[in-house]
């Protein structure tokens, strides 16, 4: 799955890693909803991934690295409707997070993170 890049420049570079990531929300009747994936790319600032369950741009969620048993807050920032019974998610941490990742030999614009302003 390829989702189309937008005409914003990158704030750290992408990484193509599949690292299995369980992600936890909260569905409109506040009830606690996960299922677990697979990254497709990443970087310092979140990534992408496929998932059945329909979530809405700007929803909180928590991604939980299943490798290390970490857990990060995240909001989604893009839906895309995919062929089948799947949907693009495009999510972003709340604070940056290099850390995140299994990732040996990092790009060299993950050490450089801006500061939100």
């Amino acid at each position: 799955m390829e989702i189309p890049a937008s005409h914003e420049k990158r704030r750290s570079e992408r990484v193509k890693l599949s690292v299995p990531v369980i992600v936890t929300t909260e569905t409109v009747d506040h009830e606690q909803a996960q299922e677990v994936t697979r990254t497709i790319t990443v970087n310092a600032h979140g990534g992408l991934f496929k998932l059945k369950m329909e979530l809405l741009v700007g929803q909180p969620i928590i991604l939980t690295n299943m490798k290390s048993n970490v857990e990060q807050r995240c909001r989604v920032v893009r839906v895309e409707h995919l062929p089948g019974p799947e949907f693009g998610i495009a999510f972003e941490f709340d604070s940056p997070a290099p850390e995140f990742w299994p990732v040996d030999f990092r790009p060299a614009d993950w050490n450089v993170v801006p500061s939100e302003a």
